[in-house]
């Protein structure tokens, strides 16, 4: 599937993007999308990804990022900061924490990790505190 973006609202009967729609004229194609090429036919991943490659230069990161890198990437800061998995979840869009868990499984166990160890050095003084 090229089509990258969804329709903005469906049952919209406004049409999105009135600026590009009065410049394209009579090419304009409504498609009711929120991200969308000069004539509102929808962005395929091709022009995402070469125009995403055209900001991360301009930005001195280089032209190797991908959106899905830069995505991998916000998860993993968050989550070694300590951030609560309700909260990426939520930040990222997704339905559901188990979609979270299972796609960024690798980023989110070092939480996982610094939580359980977290835990152990709780429990541990507590039972110390009771002998």
């Amino acid at each position: 599937m090229d089509e990258v973006f969804g329709t903005h609202n469906s049952a919209s009967t406004t049409p999105t993007r009135p600026a590009e729609r009065l410049a394209a004229g009579e090419t304009w194609q409504e498609h009711d999308l929120v991200f969308c090429r000069e004539d509102g036919t929808p962005l395929d991943r091709w022009h995402v990804r070469k125009e995403f490659r055209k900001i991360t230069k301009a930005a001195r990161l280089g032209g190797a990022w991908t959106p899905r890198e830069l995505r991998h990437s916000f998860v993993s800061i968050l989550s070694a900061h300590d951030v609560r998995l309700e909260d990426i979840s939520d930040l990222v869009g997704h339905s559901s924490m188990s979609v979270t868990e299972t796609v960024y499984r690798h980023e989110i166990r070092l939480a996982l990790t610094k939580g359980a160890t977290a835990m152990n050095r709780i429990l541990k003084a507590k039972a110390a505190k009771l002998t």
